[in-house]
């Protein structure tokens, strides 16, 4: 146990019992505990193997590469469309997490063997997300905006995609643009 990581299994009010679980479940495995944006992170040499984290709804443990794991129990969830690597195991109550206690061993004890085996995830280029039309446009009329963008690194580049392709209306998106302009033409991702 890392005395760093404590605070984060203390503060919790709705899933205190659950995360507690889920960290002894973790520990138990061999892995290190680390603090990484401020949740429990379990690593293994420096790579990491799974994450647990707290919902409104739900608490998880996040693989970050489950997309590799076999998922013989059907209980991997993709969090969102875009997200390419990683899936969760999500919990509601201490007695779902204590009945899989052997499942999600079985799991983690997977996740590691993809880490020791040094296995990467092929991810999408930049280059196969769609560009919205607003934003192609934009690109088009504006050398410098195209130039500033192909600059950014490829998780900014991918950011903006998404973020500018998410709305449903064209004015909605033409505006998510529009407001990120400068932000791009200074070379800066959108939470910079």
């Amino acid at each position: 146990m890392n005395p760093k990581v404590d605070f984060y299994f203390d503060k919790s009010e709705k899933w205190q019992k659950e995360l507690k679980q889920l960290r002894a479940i973790a520990l138990d495995c061999g892995l290190t505990e680390e603090l990484k944006w401020g949740c429990p992170c379990y690593t293994l040499q420096k790579s990491n193997v799974v994450l647990i984290h707290e919902f409104k709804e739900y608490c998880a443990f996040l693989f970050f590469k489950g997309v590799l794991l076999n998922d013989t129990n059907g209980i991997l969830i993709q969090q969102t469309e875009n997200v390419q690597s990683a899936r969760q195991i999500r919990f509601t109550n201490v007695k779902e997490i204590v009945a899989m206690k052997d499942i999600l061993k079985t799991y983690i004890y997977e996740a590691i063997a993809v880490e020791e085996a040094g296995l990467k995830v092929t991810l999408k280029k930049t280059s196969e997300f769609n560009v919205p039309e607003e934003f192609q446009k934009k690109l088009d009329k504006m050398p410098a905006l195209k130039k500033a963008f192909e600059a950014l690194t490829p998780g900014r580049q991918r950011a903006y995609l998404f973020h500018f392709s998410q709305p449903k209306q064209s004015k909605t998106r033409e505006a998510r643009v529009e407001k990120y302009l400068k932000q791009i033409l200074s070379g800066k991702g959108m939470d910079d």
